[in-house]
């Protein structure tokens, strides 16, 4: 009996003694310091075309240093770098974001943060804007985002040609069985005016509102009766996103939506992107 007892005291011990050890050997992540944001500019921003080359800002931001309780991560970290109008808080479905991975520094010149700021945020040109900017750090998939302070900025983004040239003849057209005039023969060209013509808000942009069919095709044409010219899709036939999406000259056909209804379709060529919304 006494034997069974001794036995049975040192299976508990030595079971008492394996666990220790494995939660000595257990790895915890404890905590990280949140980046420091630090900028070569403060204030004012200059962009201009005749220097678009040149450098616009620099961003430097500390290290975070996650922590686990072997002691300072050496795991890649990756970085946001998020930009936003003044106000917003970094909620704004335009915000620019910019990812880097394991960098603590990002440069922008005047062209690219100019573009940021006319074709993400859809500022206009020539009118001073207030900015903000922050850096997010993320290691894995696992931790919380740690969020820098944010530093605000004032900026006039200038005029930039279009991304796509606008036609020649200051008119637009839809066409397409996706169309009320093209259901019945697919692709009936000319299509009827003034109800498949596009009006004309500003020499860059053009809207409509149409009736469209859903699950059908369609393309953008600047001269009525003609096929010489069309804007469509930048990818193959009917794979753009229906909500809108990039076109090109000479593009592929679009898709409509899947639901028929009334839309309205606007086709910015400053920035080379379509929309279509659902009234």
């Amino acid at each position: 009996m006494k034997l069974i007892t001794k036995l049975l005291f040192f299976s508990i011990l030595l079971l008492v003694i394996v666990s220790c050890e494995k939660d000595e050997n257990r790895v915890y992540y404890e905590e990280g310091t949140p980046p420091v944001l630090t900028a070569s500019k403060t204030g004012t921003i200059p962009l201009s075309f005749a220097t678009q080359d040149e450098e616009a800002i620099r961003l430097t931001w500390t290290n975070p240093n996650y922590k686990f309780t072997t002691g300072v991560s050496s795991q890649n970290v990756s970085y946001l770098v998020e930009i936003d109008t003044a106000g917003a808080n970094f909620t704004n479905p335009n915000r620019q974001s910019i990812a880097v991975s394991q960098d603590l520094e990002r440069t922008f010149i005047q062209s690219q943060l100019n573009d940021y700021l006319l074709n993400q945020l859809v500022l206009v040109p020539g009118i001073s804007h207030n900015i903000e900017m922050r850096v997010t750090s993320r290691l894995g998939t696992n931790t919380l985002p740690l969020l820098s302070n944010v530093l605000q900025f004032s900026v006039t983004p200038y005029t930039i040609p279009p991304k796509v040239t606008p036609p020649a003849s200051g008119k637009l057209y839809l066409v397409g069985s996706a169309t009320p005039g093209g259901d019945a023969t697919g692709w009936d060209n000319p299509v009827p005016v003034p109800s498949q013509e596009f009006i004309q808000v500003s020499p860059t942009l053009y809207e409509i509102t149409i009736s469209l069919i859903g699950d059908k095709s369609y393309l953008f044409l600047p001269v009525n009766g003609s096929w010489a010219a069309k804007y469509g899709g930048v990818g193959a036939n009917n794979t753009n996103n229906v909500n809108g999406d990039d076109f090109k000259p000479e593009g592929g056909d679009l898709k409509s939506p899947a639901v028929s209804g009334n839309y309205k379709i606007q086709v910015d060529f400053q920035r080379g992107k379509f929309t279509v919304t659902k009234l």
